[in-house]
């Protein structure tokens, strides 16, 4: 699943024409062969978008939701394989008035039953990640229907975070590896301090937890880390979002609010981010730097 961008196909979206005359300005553009495979956006903004027009924040929250699907679409229509929206924290369900929270669920629903159509038409996959579990059996049973009315599409995965916290997702993840460890060891007919002491004690442990066993049981196992968060509003937070996956991610913040945020503007993101140079920790390719006052000479390292 994790594939490497240099093994894929690059070539001109078949479906770049449909893009408007502004955006294929920036999409002629943009160099192929760095389109960033997966883009994470932190949706900021709709109660000040509506509070600078007097309006009540409902009506902020109905704007961000026609959003969504402008910018989902010109995703689709670049070829972005993944893009993974912020729609729902656990701390907006525990930290917001309740019937802001019930409004925002009937939004989800509306939004979801009115799309599925226009999902399908760009060939969206619909997918989730969090404690959706929590969420209430109606709103579970309108998802489903959503995930599976758009589970053969093979373009673009619009991944909702609901009901979603970073730190809950790695203690999530956490669980589930000591979950599994006890559901060998039952299977085995052995406790499993005997399974690790078997494996070599300390030895085992560090096999079996490390990062790549966290990195496999998080809800995002089965998609590549962002390449690219955006954060609208202008607020210099994560706000926590994907914390384990943003490591090493690029950062676009834009001061517009999610209501006025359109394909445009993420293709501006992708552009941005292209002008960047991803570093992993190393020196970038095109680094200059001299580390003759950083490397030891011959003697030095003799004494």
């Amino acid at each position: 699943m994790h594939q490497s961008q240099n093994q894929r196909n690059y070539q001109r979206s078949n479906r770049a024409h449909e893009l408007t005359a502004e955006e294929r300005a920036v999409y002629d553009r943009l160099c192929l062969d760095r389109m960033p495979q997966h883009v994470a956006i932190i949706m900021d903004g709709n109660g000040r978008w509506a509070g600078k027009r007097a309006l009540k924040r409902f009506l902020g929250h109905q704007q961000g939701a026609e959003s969504v699907q402008y910018v989902v679409e010109t995703a689709s229509r670049v070829d972005i394989p993944w893009i993974t929206l912020y729609a729902f924290s656990i701390e907006n369900n525990l930290r917001r008035p309740g019937n802001e929270v019930s409004f925002l669920m009937k939004l989800l629903k509306n939004y979801l039953v009115s799309n599925v159509q226009r999902m399908n038409d760009n060939n969206i996959r619909m997918a989730y990640i969090g404690r959706t579990h929590e969420l209430t059996p109606d709103v579970q049973e309108t998802m489903r229907w959503a995930e599976e009315q758009t589970a053969k599409n093979t373009g673009t995965t619009l991944t909702l975070a609901l009901h979603y916290g970073s730190r809950a997702e790695i203690v999530d993840s956490a669980r589930s590896v000591v979950h599994k460890m006890f559901a060998e060891a039952k299977q085995r007919g052995i406790s499993v301090e005997d399974m690790l002491a078997a494996e070599g004690g300390e030895e085992a442990i560090q096999h079996r937890i490390d990062e790549e066993t966290i990195a496999a049981n998080l809800y995002t196992a089965h998609m590549p880390d962002p390449d690219l968060v955006v954060r609208t509003s202008g607020e210099q937070r994560i706000s926590n979002f994907l914390l384990w996956q943003l490591a090493y991610s690029e950062i676009y913040v834009t001061d517009r609010l999610w209501p006025d945020f359109r394909g445009l503007h993420l293709l501006e993101a992708v552009e941005a981010y292209q002008g960047r140079e991803r570093r992993f920790g190393g020196l970038g390719e095109t680094s200059d730097e001299n580390l003759s006052d950083v490397l030891p000479t011959e003697a030095e390292l003799t004494r």
